[in-house]
């Protein structure tokens, strides 16, 4: 169900289930393998702009993604260990990471509507919706954070 606050985007590759969480948002593409300590679900990469942030239960988002075969065993590592993101929103991602997705049982959306990327925001609740082909800004981070109680819960 969508109500009047949400913003909703269309994406044109999606597969997995619905998932509801907090987004944790990249401005740099993504790299399972340099960016990732699989062990704790924390962005390492030293240089990262996210650096020290975790993923852990939460939509990791970014533009695009880097890099090949890590990501094919990265997501099901980190599912076994309780650390991995509950879902995965990209611009352009490819076979591979969306491999390791799917191995892992991860809902991944791509081909976002670039709309999304100008708005979306650390903090943001997001729905990554596969079955509907779209992903949504349920609730601002903002509005949690001042106790706006308009959004419907769910």
């Amino acid at each position: 169900m969508t109500t009047a606050n949400e913003l909703v985007f269309p994406v044109s590759q999606a597969t997995g289930e619905a998932v509801e969480a907090e987004a944790v948002v990249s401005p740099v593409t993504f790299s399972a393998r340099y960016d990732l300590d699989r062990t704790t679900g924390l962005i390492s990469r030293t240089d990262h702009p996210l650096r020290g942030q975790s993923v852990s239960g939460r939509i990791f988002v970014a533009p695009g993604v880097q890099g090949g075969v890590a990501a094919g065993w990265a997501f099901l590592s980190m599912r076994g260990l309780g650390v991995g993101p509950s879902g995965l929103v990209f611009g352009a991602v490819n076979p591979v990471m969306v491999q390791g997705a799917v191995t892992a049982g991860l809902p991944i959306v791509a081909g976002v509507d670039p709309a999304f990327f100008r708005e979306v925001e650390s903090g943001d609740t997001v729905r990554v919706d596969p079955g509907q082909r779209c992903v949504v800004i349920v609730r601002r981070r903002a509005e949690a954070a001042a106790g706006d109680t308009t959004t419907e819960s769910r």
